[in-house]
């Protein structure tokens, strides 16, 4: 009967020469963005909203709170007022996802929103944690 030491040991050394990687099972989408005129408009805004399992109203809320302007969803997508870079709406977006959508615990893009009292909560359905969150 071989050690566990001995066992590992032998497991490492097969994966030497193997490139190991860990891919996500969770990727936050791209921004596709057109611009027109002093108009940015989000095409894939509904697809970004659907893959991170949040609704469109509160996602539009964060964008145009952080982004400091006016806009409206029309037919699946966003329509900014204003002149914004795919890398600045991109930045938004990443941090809508780290503040409303992974898990403070474990990191899982497992959660959804929950209301206790008057208190918005995110539920981790992975570990069962709770976080308040702030409004929008």
């Amino acid at each position: 009967m071989r050690s566990y030491e001995e066992l590992v040991n032998r497991a490492f050394s097969k994966l030497e020469n193997r490139v190991v990687s860990r891919k996500s099972r969770f990727e936050i989408p791209k921004v596709s963005i057109l611009r027109e005129g002093s108009k940015t408009t989000i095409k894939n805004f509904s697809q970004i909203a659907k893959t991170l399992n949040r609704k469109e109203d509160h996602l539009y809320k964060y964008l145009v709170k952080s982004l400091g302007t006016a806009g409206l969803i029309e037919g699946g997508r966003l329509i900014l007022q204003g002149k914004f870079s795919e890398e600045e709406v991109q930045k938004e977006i990443d941090e809508y996802v780290k503040l409303y959508v992974l898990c403070k615990e474990c990191n899982a893009p497992d959660t959804e929103f929950v209301k206790e009292e008057r208190v918005l909560m995110l539920r981790c359905l992975a570990c069962g944690a709770k976080h308040p969150l702030r409004s929008v």
